[in-house]
Parts: structure tokens; sequence; C-alpha cells
């Protein structure tokens, strides 16, 4: 770092956080979840994606209570004091988070039903009722029950020789009530919609389909022959989700504890109750009941409270399914990335990362052009010696997977660092390690107590002048499927000193170290943490001084309180600040005295917002950084992460530009205000600028070279009575890479 400045040099007393404004991070992100939802409401948007994001809206919801409200209940039972800087106690935080999911689920619900279904009806889609079917649509759909379904169904009843069955995370259920006709008593049984089968069943008519679970409510006599079918109505849980080795001080073996956990989590206490919004109270009240008294867990069973009352359809994430429909016009138009300049041409990939650093910017730049094809070179490449590489999440029987077995099979030394902690992909990549050790990879598992998050890979290769380290480091996962939909960015570099510090960093990881100074690279936990502070503090230090100051950031969340308290700092400083932040942000910008030199926009789109991005300008000798973490407590302290510099100033206007192309957005971008809500920017000159659609036509956005040094801090405004505002209250993430 320039001038002299150290990284934990403070230049303005410190406030206190607890009278600067922290927005609450869970009702942030239930904010988050509500602009993914408005997308399904513009009609700009292809019809089919409108669909996809309101089934991610609704699958999000799914993974936010098997986390993050799972977790406030164990904190409420535990009588956990209020985190502070966050306003609200745990209670407070349920009780606000029970609000504004009841107030999105209304408007998921209008959504669907007011503009959704007529739309698609119009083009010709529905999910039809069984009655709507005409007498050979309902034979063909008969005898596709009969085949398909009913070998598969399994009905549960409860009396005293049967019990409440265990209801399974997310199935979907019918409650049906039964009658003897011969006694007359009633009873309760439980019918398993089964995943194994296709949500939407093909009515004989295109693009036509029936809900299953109504199939199975119509074919109810078949299931409980000589019974009288009183009512039926679907339900649906979620149970608490996250892995829970906080309690385990050194497990002896890691993969069998994690495996033991992802077990365990079948079992986890229920957290959240969906029903049919005509399901009787007396109905709902038993599920509450028997749900309360099958589980064993500490916490407190639900309440009245914790039910959500939902229309016909639940599991509204199956309707990703029906938004994959081959109908090309009610599509975003496809996009094929194109292949890096560098890597044109069939050139070697070693060859041009000698001639200098490549940095490429993913979807718009081939993801297999680049990342995949580097590994794949290196696994052929008689002159390789070595490759080591960290796994967050991948995909599949990969490229990626494939090069790094064969590597092994050519007698390379491989060595893999899997995060078995990944959430939701532990079991894929518990199968993924064993799959590598098995052709020989030397597969490591991290840190105890340290999730693996960077996202690295170092290539040892012998050149005609000696050994050279090549290196790939990433804002995003080596994943060939999410690299089409994610935004993310790589530098490929050969510089001596990155190589040596991520050569340290693999052997803290794969042996036993504990390196605390690196060279080049920001990693946490060892440094990150104090050198984010110290650039920040440098720039308030220019500003200070008369130099200006100003700081540009893209992230996925914005969380932790030191880091906060630095931004409000450089503000009050004079530093111009703009935060790119696509998900959970707790700085609220816009205060008179604290940080009215803030500026937060949020970016929703096609594409998932992923990279992260840091421009310091650094009194004129500027600074830009890329890497694996988000300013949050978890990433600065309790994950292994890899921040790089982008040292090469040739890619530095291409940066910016990218960085000034999500500050212009007047199409995609939501800009968080001081009243802690987010408003739609909407044009105000006539000229649309959509980022994600600029960076289509050229993957780096280019502007004049003028935007270099005369950064945007304009702001677009959205027209009266045309602003829609989310996130209501004193307080305001694709949950993804958790």
């Amino acid at each position: 770092m320039a001038d002299g400045v150290k990284p934990s040099a403070r230049h303005m007393p410190p406030a206190p956080m607890t009278s600067l404004p922290y927005l609450n991070r869970e009702l942030s992100w239930l904010d988050f979840n509500a602009r993914v939802l408005e997308e399904a409401l513009d009609e700009r948007v292809p019809l089919l994606e409108r669909l996809k994001f309101l089934a991610i809206f609704s699958t999000n919801l799914d993974e936010f209570y098997m986390v993050r409200v799972a977790g406030l209940r164990r904190k409420v039972a535990a009588g956990a004091p209020q985190y502070r800087p966050d306003p609200l106690a745990p209670p407070e935080q349920l009780e606000a988070i029970r609000l504004r999911v009841t107030e999105l689920l209304e408007r998921r619900r209008a959504v669907l039903r007011d503009q959704l279904w007529p739309a698609l009806r119009a083009r010709g889609i529905q999910v039809v009722a069984l009655g709507d079917l005409n007498e050979h649509e309902s034979r063909q759909v008969g005898e596709f029950f009969e085949a398909e379904v009913f070998p598969v169904l399994t009905p549960l009843a409860v009396d005293p020789s049967h019990p409440f069955p265990y209801i399974s995370n997310l199935s979907l259920s019918l409650a049906v009530e039964i009658r003897d006709p011969i006694t007359g008593a009633e009873h309760f049984a439980r019918v398993k919609v089964p995943r194994s089968l296709p949500r939407w069943i093909p009515s004989g008519r295109q693009n036509v389909f029936v809900a299953l679970e109504e199939l199975i409510g119509a074919n109810l006599d078949a299931l409980f022959p000589g019974m009288t079918i009183v009512r039926w109505h679907t339900f649906r849980i979620a149970r608490y989700s996250d892995l829970d080795l906080g309690q385990i001080d050194q497990p002896e073996d890691l993969l069998e504890t994690i495996e033991q956990q992802v077990f365990q989590r079948r079992f986890g206490e229920v957290v959240r109750l969906e029903v049919q919004r005509d399901m009787p109270a007396d109905m709902r009240e038993l599920l509450l009941e028997e749900l309360g008294a099958s589980e064993t867990q500490e916490v407190a069973p639900l309440g009245s409270g914790d039910i959500h009352q939902v229309d016909e359809l639940l599991e509204l994430g199956d309707l990703m399914m029906l938004g994959a429909l081959d109908i090309p016009e009610l599509h975003d138009r496809p996009y094929t990335p194109i292949v890096p300049p560098a890597l044109r041409d069939g050139r070697n990939v070693f060859d041009a990362i000698r001639e200098g650093d490549i940095l490429v910017h993913h979807p718009y730049e081939s993801f297999s052009a680049s990342v995949e094809a580097f590994l794949e070179t290196a696994a052929h490449d008689p002159h390789v010696l070595a490759i080591k590489m960290t796994l967050y999440r991948t995909s599949g029987d990969t490229a990626i997977v494939r090069a790094l077995t064969e590597a092994a099979e050519q007698g390379k030394q491989v060595a893999v660092l899997i995060e078995l902690q990944a959430r939701f992909d532990e079991q894929n990549n518990i199968s993924f390690a064993r799959t590598m050790e098995s052709y020989g990879i030397h597969v490591a598992y991290g840190l105890p107590g340290l999730k693996t998050h960077a996202k690295t890979v170092l290539v040892v290769r012998r050149d005609p002048d000696g050994l050279r380290r090549y290196v790939h480091i990433g804002t995003g996962n080596y994943n060939s499927k999410t690299a089409r939909l994610y935004t993310d960015l790589g530098l490929f570099t050969c510089q001596p000193q990155i190589g040596a510090d991520l050569t340290d960093l693999f052997n803290s990881l794969t042996g036993m170290s504990r390196q605390k100074q690196y060279r080049k690279l920001l990693l946490a936990p060892a440094t990150l943490r104090e050198a984010t502070l110290g650039l920040i503090d440098r720039e308030t230090a220019h500003a200070v001084a008369g130099r200006g100051g100003r700081i540009i950031a893209k992230m996925n969340a914005l969380v932790d309180p030191e880091v906060i308290g630095a931004l409000y700092r450089a503000s009050q400083a004079g530093v111009e600040i703009d935060l790119i932040v696509r998900g959970i942000c707790c700085l609220l910008p816009g205060v008179a005295d604290v940080s009215e030199r803030i500026r937060v926009i949020s970016i929703i789109g096609r594409f998932l917002e992923h990279s992260r991005i840091q421009y310091f300008a650094n009194g004129g000798n500027p600074e830009y950084y890329i890497g694996s973490a988000d300013w949050m407590p978890r990433n600065l302290d309790r994950r292994v992460e890899a921040v790089v510099p982008i040292d090469d100033v040739r890619w530095h206007r291409r940066l910016h530009s990218v960085l000034e192309t999500c500050l212009r957005d007047n199409r995609q971008a939501w800009e968080l205000r001081a009243d802690s809500r987010y408003h739609r920017r909407v044009q105000t000159d006539g000229v649309e600028r959509a980022t994600q659609q600029i960076l289509m036509r050229d993957p780096w956005g280019v502007l004049p070279d003028a935007a270099v040094t005369s950064p945007t801090r304009r702001r677009s405004q959205p027209s009266r009575g045309h602003a829609r505002t989310e996130g209501k209250g004193r307080t305001n993430p694709v949950i993804d890479d958790a």
C-alpha cells in the first residue's frame, strides 16, 4: 500500500457502532428476495423467465427458513442476547420476519394469480384442474396414474397402532381425512407426493398440465378402498438444515462427521409449515399438534403464527420446470460467451499467461475456453509437475474433475482441497472427494473451524528457464453450470510473488502451518480484515489531507460492523463511496453527517451478480482487487478467502468500466436510500442502460478513457408515481455460496 499509510492506522476516532445506523441482516435479505420477486412482475422480462424468478424467490425463501430463521429460533430458545449493533433482539427479528414474509407471500400470490397465470394462459400454457379436461384427456391422465403413480404411493394412516409419520424436509404431502362407513370413525392419513415423479403431468394437450397432487387427490379412493374420503389438502414443512459442527472441537474424521451431520439434518426441527389457504382450521391445528408431538427438538414447536397459508399450489419452486418449456420467444435470447482475446486461435494458455496477466469476465467470456482449458492443458502438458486447487462447489462429471483425475493418472502430483461444508452441496462434495481419492489425488478437507471459500488453482510447470508457478484466482466457483449464470472474474498470472503466496496457502491447508504473512495476496483469516480496514482508512487519510478520496466496491453482501464503521468514518471525512451490493446490506447510506457521501445500489437481472471488485483511488495511484470474500464477519474471520491485487494497469480501465457500467444502470438497478427502502431506478433521459445487456455486447463495457479519472457520482432518480419501494420500517442474497 502506497504513501506510507499502515493498514491498521486510524485517522478518525471511531464512533461506537451502537450509535450509528445498522440495518438488520435478515430483513435486508428479505428485501433482496423481494427484488427478485419484482422481476416476476416486470413485463420487460420474457414471460417464462418471469416464472423462473418467482420460482427462485420461493426456493430462496425455503433456504432462508431452513438456515436463518431456524438459527434465530435456536437463539431464542437458548436465551441468546441481542447481537450488537443489530437493532433487533432475536424475538423481535422473528416477529419482523413473520410480518415481512406474510406481506411477500401475498405479493407472490397476487403476481401469480393476477399477472403470470393470465399471461401464460394467453400463450396456451396452463396448469388446470382435472375437471377442465375432456374425456380423452381424463382417460389419458387416469392411465398415467394407474401405470406410473399408484405403484409408488404409500398411504400412512394415524391411529393408535400407526403413529404420526415422519415428514421429510420440503416434501409435499396430502393431509387426508377419511371415514369408516361402518363405524363412522374418522381418521387422519398422510400421502406423500413423490419427488421421483414429474410435478406437472401432461394432459395430452400441448403445454397444458395437471398438478401431480391433484391427480393423487382425485384417486384417493384407490389408496383407501372401502373408506369415504371426507376431504384432503396439501401441506409442506421446512426443517432446520444447517450443519452443527460448532459443538465438535476436533472431529477425528471430518468426512465421516459431516456425513453423519447431513444424515441428521433429515431430523432437524420443523421451522415452517405451509398449507393450502382453504385448509380448515381444525386440520391445521391437528398438523401443528402432531408435528410438535412427533419432534424431539429442544426448540419450542411451531405456533399458529408460523403457518403460511398459500393458494392451491404449494412448492412453487417447481415452477422452474414450467419455466424451462422450449418456447424460444418466451425466453431470454440465447447468449454464447466469447473466447477471451488472449486465448484465441488455439494459443497455448501458458504461453499467453507468460506474456502478461489475463483477466476473464464470466459469463460474458467463456469459462470452458479459459478456466477449463487451463486445467485441461495442465493435465496433459508433459512439463507440468503439480496441480493444486480449492473446490468449494463444482458440478457433476465436469471437465475440471476429469482434468484432475487424468492428471493424477499421468503421474502428476494433484492436491485438491474440497470444502465439505459447502451448504447443501455437502453430499456432492463427499462423493467428489471419494472419487478423486480413488484416482490417487491427494484430497484434504481444510482447517478445523474454517470453511475454505477461496477460488484458487496453482500449476507448477518446468519451463525452459526453470520452474514457474501459474495461478488462477477467481471470485466464483469452479462450476461449469453456474459459470453460465453467475457474473464472476478470474485472474491468470505467473507473477512469482503471487505464486509463492499461493504455495504458502496450500501448504497451510494441506499440512501444518501458522503462516500469517503474505507478499501480495490478502488472505482471510490471516490478513484480509486488517488490510480491508487499512485500505478504507487510507482513503480517509487522503481526504483529510485534501487529496480527495474515492471507493467503489462490488460484492454480494455487506454486514461486517467494523467495515461499516470504517466506511461511515470515510464518508464523514469526505470520501465519495459507491457500493454495488447485490443482497444483504446492513449499511444505511445518505444519512446526514454519517453516510451522506455513500451510495448503495443492487443489480438484479438475468445473471446472478456474484463478482467481488474493489477500487481505491489512493490519491491518484489507484488500486484494484478481486477475490472470493464479501465484507461479512464470516468471510473476514471464519473462512479461508483469497483477494488478489490487479497490478497490470492494462486491466484497470476495464475493471473501472465494469464498475461504472453498474453505477450508470437505470434498468436493473435498485437504490437503497436513507429511508431504508430500495427504490427501482427508471430512465430519465430516454436512454436505457442495463448492465448485463451492455456487458453481453462487450464483456468490459468499455467507456471513454476519461471515465477512469472522472468516476460517476450522479444518481438516477425514480420518476414520481412509478417508484417501486421495498423494505418498510426502521430496518432493512440467490442465497448462494453460503
